[in-house]
C-alpha cells in the first residue's frame, strides 16, 4: 500500500510539474526574445536619429562613434541616394556571410531617410532562458521532492495504523483480550480501534464469566458432594438396617437434587439468562433443613452447629440462593473458625438479619476491609467463597455483611418485602 500511494503521488505530481513547468518554460523562451527584439528596435530608432543629426551637422556619417558606443552591435546604414551602405559598430559580423552564430536584427528608417539595420548576437538571450529554464527545472525537482516527502509521511501516518490495528486483531484473536486503546487521529482508523476495543472488553467479560463459573461451581459443587457423600457412607456402614438404608437414600436423593440446582443456579448466572425471582419465604423452613445437613459435618469434626433467634419469619428471597449463601458462611466458620457455629435470626423489621458467628480468634485487621474480595482468603482457602456470597445476595436485594470481626459474626440482610411481611404468613 505504501508503495502504491508514493507511485500514485509521484505520478501526479510529475504531471502536474509538466503542466505547469512546460507552458511557462516556452512563455518564458517568448518573452526573452520578444524583449531583446524590443530593446534592439529601440535602439535602431535611436542610432536612425543620431544618424541624421550626423548628417545634417557633420555632412556625413562617423562610424567611429558608432563602434565606440555600441561595440556588440553590427550597423548598416543606407542614406538616401547612396549605391553602398555604411557599416559601422564594433560587432564582427557579416550578414551576407554563412555565419552560423545565431543573430537578433531590426529595421527602421530616420525622418531624413537614412534606411538604418542593426544586427545583434543572441546568445546573451539563449544564456537568460536557459537560466530561467535552469530554475524552473529545480524548483519541478523541488516540488517533486516534497510531494514524495509528504507522501512518504502520509503513507506512514495511513499505514502504521493499520499494521497496528491487524496487531491488535492478532492480539484479540490470540486471546489476548485487553483492549489496545490506541487512537490516530484517522476518524475511519479510530473508528475501526473503538471497535476492537469494544469487542475486547466483550471478549474479556466472556472469559472473565466463563472463569468465574468455573471456579465458583467447583466451590459450590464442593459441599452438597461431601455431603453426598457422607450419606451414602452411612448407607454402606448400615446396610443391614433397611430402615436407616431407607432415611439415607432420601437424604443423598435431597442432596443428589440440590446439586442439580446448584448447577442450574451457576449455570444461569453465568449465561445471564436468567434472574433470580424472589419469593416469600419462611425462614425457619429454609434454616432448620440447612441446619440438619450440616449438623453431621460439625458432629464427626467434634463441633456443634446451633439454630437460635426469632421463628416464624419471612423474606423475599430465592431458597436455593439463600441455601448458598448459608453455605458458604457456615463453611467459612468451620473452615477458619473455632467452636460452636451459632446461626442466629433476627426480626429487623423491614428486614430479617441471619447472623452465622463462631468462638474462633476471628479476621486478621488487614483483611477486615478486603473480606469480600475475590481470591482473598486469611487462610488456605480458595477466596471465592465470601465474594460469591455478596454477589448471589446483591442480585436479589439482599446484603452479606461483615458485622464483627472478633470473634467472626457474617450477617445476611433478606427484605421482608414491605410492612407486615416480617412474620411468616404461611407456607411456602
Amino acid at each position: 500500500m505504501r508503495r502504491r500511494m508514493l507511485f500514485s503521488t509521484l505520478v501526479v505530481t510529475v504531471i502536474a510539474v509538466l503542466l505547469l513547468g512546460l507552458p511557462l518554460g516556452a512563455l518564458v523562451y517568448r518573452s526573452a526574445y520578444e524583449d531583446a527584439e524590443r530593446t534592439l528596435q529601440q535602439e535602431a530608432e535611436v542610432i536612425a536619429a543620431d544618424a541624421d543629426a550626423q548628417v545634417e551637422n557633420e555632412g556625413g556619417i562617423d562610424r567611429e562613434h558608432f563602434a565606440q558606443v555600441y561595440p556588440e552591435r553590427l550597423i548598416e546604414l543606407q542614406p538616401r541616394g547612396d549605391a553602398q551602405p555604411v557599416r559601422a559598430g564594433g560587432w564582427d559580423y557579416d550578414p551576407d556571410s554563412d555565419d552560423p552564430r545565431p543573430t537578433l536584427d531590426a529595421h527602421t528608417t530616420s525622418p531624413g531617410g537614412i534606411d538604418v539595420r542593426v544586427w545583434q548576437g543572441s546568445g546573451h538571450v539563449q544564456e537568460s532562458v536557459f537560466n530561467a529554464w535552469l530554475g524552473i527545472a529545480s524548483l519541478s525537482l523541488l516540488a517533486i521532492g516534497v510531494a514524495v516527502g509528504l507522501a512518504m509521511l502520509q503513507a506512514r501516518r495511513l499505514t502504521l495504523p493499520l499494521v497496528d490495528l491487524a496487531a491488535t486483531a492478532e492480539r484479540l484473536g490470540s486471546g489476548v483480550a485487553t483492549p489496545w486503546g490506541h487512537r490516530y487521529g484517522i476518524p475511519e482508523a479510530d473508528r475501526v480501534a473503538e471497535v476492537l476495543d469494544r469487542s475486547a472488553e466483550r471478549i474479556a467479560g466472556l472469559i472473565a464469566t466463563e472463569r468465574h463459573f468455573a471456579t465458583d461451581a467447583s466451590h459450590q459443587l464442593r459441599t452438597p458432594l461431601t455431603a453426598l457423600t457422607m450419606r451414602l457412607e452411612e448407607i454402606i456402614a448400615e446396610a443391614d438396617d433397611p430402615r436407616v438404608v431407607r432415611e439415607e437414600g432420601e437424604a443423598a436423593l435431597q442432596q443428589a437434587e440440590r446439586l442439580t440446582q446448584t448447577v442450574e443456579n451457576l449455570l444461569g448466572r453465568a449465561r445471564k439468562s436468567q434472574n433470580p425471582e424472589v419469593e416469600q419465604v419462611s425462614i425457619d423452613r429454609v434454616l432448620e433443613r440447612f441446619v440438619g445437613e450440616w449438623s453431621p459435618v460439625f458432629e464427626q469434626n467434634g463441633r456443634k452447629l446451633r439454630l437460635i433467634g426469632a421463628k416464624g419469619l419471612s423474606a423475599m428471597t430465592v431458597p436455593m440462593d439463600l441455601t448458598q449463601i448459608m453455605a458458604v458462611l457456615v463453611e467459612n466458620a468451620s473452615a477458619h473458625g473455632a467452636g460452636t457455629v451459632t446461626v442466629n435470626v433476627i426480626d429487623g423489621g423491614h428486614s430479617v438479619r441471619i447472623e452465622v458467628g463462631d468462638e474462633g480468634e476471628g479476621v486478621p485487621e488487614h483483611l477486615v476491609g478486603r473480606i469480600f474480595d475475590r481470591e482473598v482468603s486469611g487462610g488456605e482457602g480458595t477466596g471465592l467463597g465470601l465474594a460469591l456470597a455478596r454477589h448471589i445476595a446483591e442480585s436479589e436485594g439482599a446484603r452479606v455483611e461483615l458485622v464483627q470481626p472478633k470473634p467472626t459474626v457474617f450477617a445476611v440482610f433478606l427484605p421482608t418485602g414491605g410492612e407486615g411481611l416480617g412474620k411468616d404468613t404461611g407456607p411456602v
